[in-house]
């Protein structure tokens, strides 16, 4: 089975059949605490730092690429491309719903990226999911899916 499919699979068997969390007090703060991690590692444009929060058999579905993105080389390039597409950027995340199931945490919300262009501040409003399993005792991300948050129909 690809990666993308075992993904899938796990976050199917985890929401359907509706497993119960059995997770510690502080995994839901750890996962959040995960999250400010990519945030600060994005905003300061690190790429290696990010790269480093991402598992070995990470999958990335990035906001500004159609391209699915699952390797470590892959992930790398997409971000470095997204850091000169969005000059002076920062990420702030809002309203985040954040679930444990064992070794595996989801986390879903959305996020505004904010850059300069020509000048002018720019905002990039988006909605994201990533999928953590706990590896050594740290969560990592094992898939990543963002995509710009539509606009309402009218």
């Amino acid at each position: 089975m690809t990666r993308v499919g075992t993904s899938f699979v796990l976050l199917a068997v985890v929401v359907f059949l509706g497993l119960p969390p059995t997770a510690s007090a502080g995994d839901k703060e750890e996962v959040a605490a995960a999250a400010a991690k990519w945030a600060e590692a994005f905003s300061a444009d690190t790429p290696d730092r990010l790269l480093a929060l991402y598992d070995r058999e990470a999958v990335l579905w990035g906001t500004l690429s159609p391209k699915r993105r699952d390797d470590p080389e892959a992930i790398r390039d997409y971000m470095v491309n997204a850091f000169k597409a969005l000059p002076g950027h920062k990420v702030s995340f809002g309203d985040q719903l954040i679930r444990v199931y064992g070794e595996t945490a989801i986390n879903t919300g959305y996020y505004t990226f904010t850059y300069v262009k020509d000048g002018e501040s720019k905002s990039l409003p988006a909605r994201y999911s990533f999928v953590y399993a706990k590896r050594n005792g740290q969560w990592m991300i094992v898939d990543h899916h963002s995509s710009a948050m539509p606009v309402p129909p009218k």
